[in-house]
């Protein structure tokens, strides 16, 4: 069996300060060059989530350090081997050579290919960075590069909808609608998972269901639900109905809602969020969020108080709230609202460390965290809390994130199962037909 060489770059480790670990075999070797070790030393002061995973790399060799010479590698307990290497003295114009200046990227990608040709044929050497120029420049110089991720999805389209279609039979649906139920087994489709909504379909008619786990049935949805209005707003369609029902249900504490733009993500959980806090005092208050990009950087740029600073970021929440209280909130105005805090504005940047009890908490633009960021984030719900995720995974703003690894995608594959948890992929756009256009070709 070959040996495996990975030799990681910066920003992976950025990404994942402990990624060192989960490689796993006993020919297998992980090498940090030494450029690396030196680029994330001057990440280690920032406040922001880069640096934190910095100074949680630095204290990870620190403890390897500790148990063995890096140089000649220290082995893991899963059986790989981690080593720091230093390249060869000619790397300097090996870098002249072939690329623009002696730059860190540069220096990096040298050392793998000096550990290439040391190993020759007798290894195999894959270097693993999220800079898709790196790989690029790595492949001409015939070297494996790969992007990491630490799951196993490849294309956005194979995540977890939340729902699905099912071709069924008149008399089935006739079925559905009689007995308000109906058992899997009437039903030809995979093993569903909790929470997860159905659309039953034959030539002549159709009925929305959920999933019940307990229960081990499909629950017919109420027809009527169309016509409920919230704060003014009724469900347009059916992944509106699916999203309404999620948002409303007190035993789901955490809800994934993911779309393009104009699909009503964030006005559907805004006014879910206000019935649920003024009308059915479910939740003390309402509390809004959404990364700054970049996540993490000092609001002290911006004058003012948090909220004044937060204004530029959060004028998405406000154009809903305000439609909102025009629309359906007649005993309230937006200021009041404010001034009251009942609706309360947040910076992710301020969340590491709080405990969040009794409240409704949106956090927008979701796809822009890390896998990270996110838990962070869902950590820190207490009691009677229910966190709503929105965002939409091909607007991502965030480096080394894409529509596959981002904290919005990770939170929906890796709690799909969990019954305190439910998913919507809206897919119509219900804002104008000018912006579902638009979203649709441009």
């Amino acid at each position: 069996m070959k040996t495996i060489y990975y030799v990681f770059d910066t920003n992976v480790l950025l990404y994942d300060p402990d990624c060192l670990f989960k490689f796993k075999g006993e020919h297998l070797n992980i090498i940090i060059p030494i450029t690396v070790v030196e680029e994330v030393d001057k990440f280690k002061k920032e406040l922001s989530e880069r640096g934190r995973n910095a100074r949680q790399f630095s204290r990870n060799i620190e403890k390897l350090r500790n148990k063995g010479d890096l140089i000649k590698g220290v082995k893991l307990k899963n059986g790989s081997i981690i080593f720091i290497k230093i390249p060869k003295k000619n790397i300097d114009a090996f870098c002249s050579y072939c690329f623009m200046g002696d730059e860190g990227d540069n220096r990096i990608l040298a050392t793998a290919l000096c550990i290439k040709e040391d190993v020759g044929n007798n290894a195999d050497v894959v270097f693993l960075t999220k800079d898709i120029n790196l790989r690029i420049k790595a492949d001409s110089l015939g070297l494996k590069a790969r992007d990491y991720e630490e799951r196993d999805i490849r294309k956005f389209e194979e995540h977890f909808f939340g729902w699905k279609e099912i071709e069924v039979s008149g008399k089935t649906v006739e079925e559905f609608y009689k007995n308000k139920k109906i058992s899997f087994n009437k039903v030809n489709t995979d093993e569903p998972v909790s929470n997860e909504f159905f659309l039953l379909k034959s030539s002549s008619s159709s009925a929305l269901g959920f999933y019940n786990k307990k229960l081990d049935i499909l629950e017919l949805i109420d027809p009527k639900i169309k016509e409920k209005s919230i704060w003014g707003i009724k469900p347009r369609n059916k992944e509106q109905i699916f999203s309404m029902q999620l948002l409303l249900n007190p035993n789901i504490n955490l809800v994934a809602l993911v779309g393009k733009a104009g699909t009503g993500k964030t006005l559907l959980a805004l006014a879910a969020g206000l019935n649920q806090v003024l009308d059915e005092s479910v939740y003390k208050k309402l509390v809004v969020s959404r990364p700054i990009f970049p996540l993490g950087k000092d609001l002290g740029f911006l004058p003012g108080d948090v909220e004044a600073k937060l204004s530029p970021w959060m004028g998405p929440i406000f154009d809903n709230l305000d439609f909102l209280v025009q629309s359906g909130g007649d005993d309230y105005n937006f200021k009041y609202l404010i001034d009251k805090k009942i609706v309360e504005l947040e910076p992710l940047t301020y969340i590491r460390g709080r405990s969040i009890s009794n409240q409704y908490l949106i956090v927008d633009e979701a796809q822009n965290l890390t896998p990270h960021e996110i838990k962070t984030i869902i950590t820190r719900a207490g009691e009677n809390t229910k966190i709503i995720l929105t965002g939409d995974p091909y607007q991502v703003d965030t480096p080394y994130l894409d529509a596959t690894n981002n904290g919005l995608i990770y939170v929906v594959e890796k709690f799909k199962n969990a019954d305190i948890f439910g998913t919507i992929t809206l897919i119509k756009g219900e804002r104008s037909q000018l912006a579902e256009l638009a979203s649709n070709i441009l």
